[in-house]
């Protein structure tokens, strides 16, 4: 199959997944937010799935993308079972040992993440939520692994439905705190249990290697703290708006948040038809090449999408939400740009992997959690959730910067003039679009169309062979 069609194939295709998995929790935030009495408790709901956020990077410890380098070493079946089987005892170790320390240190987790020990309870679940999401994502890595997309889409489809299916009656009746992250758990363990049944010919204890160990923590260990920061860059602004403002201001942000599931959209379908392609084809001689034009041409759509939701975010916040969230739409173009660039740091950071040298990468991605920190810091006392935004966004784009100029020198990625110019238009119109064009509607569609047709003149040629293929 050529390169083109089987990356095309499994970004549309994962694309339908990633849509089917997000567009039914997109539909369901109003309903869900109308269904509680205010906004704090959509906050400690999303602060429940940001405590599971961090303590999965220490159950998992990197392990799932050591697997899925490793499992196109060698075109050898029973090497395979012994790479999944491995790390699936191993992360099941880590998994039940980040378990015990968090109910352990219930309370004080509680007092920090959610403002009072009263919400100690609601660390169970979220224990229980990190046992569970970080041994299902290597029971059901063999499926992706090996390309099987329409298993896929079924259970992206059965997941979301099955969580709101029982969500939805415990808020009618009340159980606000914890009817999402409750569900949540029941939805991921009926998945689990469901892949490992797909699964099991993959998983057994006789295929155990301890000497594959010291090779899968080599790979993933380093990539620990990349994870760390990955979480510092897309949930510690959560914790920060909670700590210098209230909880319920960010439970606010956390639907403002919402319009960045819609970039979610196209990360998870970049993810889910990425690491395949990114593998299968890492021995291939113009390797570099495609990797870049893999780059390129998603920071062109990453670009034009972004422009589209700086336009429609205060509308759509407005006919969808009620009043109280309506302000959460200034951070809309924010959340929904910074995803994107942390798609096309995997794009372009997936090089030093292929090479081993995963370490580089917490490097990179260090520099810019220092200043999406810092940037945290300054901007939230002073201009709110907004300040959490561009700290977010701003240590991206640091991070994507770097990670492509050590790449460049390191003759792994090329870079053309004609993306450069497009990313400088972009910025341009993006600072145009929030200090001049945000107050007046007609401006900003005029924005949204020049830029659409200077990027149609410069990639003109590649637009008419995508049409002809």
């Amino acid at each position: 199959m050529k390169k083109s069609k089987l990356f095309i194939e499994n970004f549309l295709i994962y694309g339908i997944g990633g849509i089917i998995s997000k567009i039914i929790p997109f539909i369901m935030i109003p309903i869900v937010t109308r269904l509680m009495p205010n906004s704090k408790y959509f906050g400690l709901s999303d602060m429940s799935q940001t405590i599971v956020s961090l303590c999965s990077y220490f159950a998992v410890m990197g392990m799932y993308d050591a697997m899925y380098r490793l499992f196109f070493e060698k075109d050898d079946i029973d090497y395979k079972k012994r790479i999944c089987s491995t790390t699936l005892l191993f992360t099941i170790g880590t998994s039940v040992l980040v378990f015990l320390l968090m109910i352990i240190f219930r309370k004080s987790i509680a007092a920090f993440f959610f403002e009072s020990y009263e919400y100690a309870y609601l660390v169970y679940i979220s224990a229980i939520a990190t046992l569970v999401g970080a041994t299902n994502s290597i029971i059901a890595a063999p499926t992706r692994m090996q390309n099987k997309r329409k298993v896929f889409l079924i259970t992206n489809a059965i997941s979301p439905i099955l969580s709101y299916s029982i969500s939805i009656p415990m808020l009618l009746a009340g159980y606000y705190v914890i009817a999402l992250p409750l569900a949540g758990v029941i939805a991921s363990l009926s998945m689990e249990i469901t892949f490992y049944i797909l699964n099991r010919d993959w998983f057994s204890i006789r295929f155990f290697d301890s000497k594959l160990i010291k090779e899968l923590l080599w790979i993933g260990v380093p990539l620990l703290p990349n994870m760390l920061i990955y979480w510092i860059f897309n949930s510690s602004d959560r914790v920060m708006i909670t700590q210098l403002m209230d909880i319920g201001e960010s439970g606010i942000y956390a639907i403002g948040s919402k319009l960045g599931l819609a970039s979610q959209l196209i990360y998870t379908a970049f993810a889910g038809g990425w690491q395949y392609f990114a593998f299968s084809t890492m021995k291939e001689e113009d390797q570099v090449e495609t990797n870049s034009k893999v780059f390129e041409y998603l920071g062109i759509i990453s670009y034009l999408a972004t422009t589209i939701i700086c336009v429609i975010a205060e509308p759509f916040y407005k006919l969808i939400f009620l009043p109280e969230y309506h302000r959460a739409y200034i951070v809309s173009p924010y959340l929904f740009f910074a995803p994107l660039l942390q798609m096309l740091f995997q794009v372009s950071g997936n090089q030093f992997l292929v090479i081993k040298r995963s370490w580089i990468l917490g490097s990179t991605l260090s520099v810019g959690a220092v200043i999406s920190i810092l940037l945290k810091f300054a901007l939230i006392p002073s201009i709110g959730m907004e300040g959490a935004a561009i700290g977010t966004l701003l240590g991206y784009v640091i991070s994507d910067i770097i990670c492509a100029l050590v790449l460049i020198r390191m003759k792994l990625m090329v870079v053309r003039k004609r993306f450069l110019f497009t990313t400088i238009a972009m910025c341009i119109g993006f600072l145009l679009w929030r200090f001049l064009f945000k107050s007046s509607y007609v401006l900003e569609i005029v924005w949204v169309i020049t830029f659409f047709f200077i990027t149609f003149l410069v990639y003109r040629k590649d637009i008419r062979l995508l049409i002809r293929r």
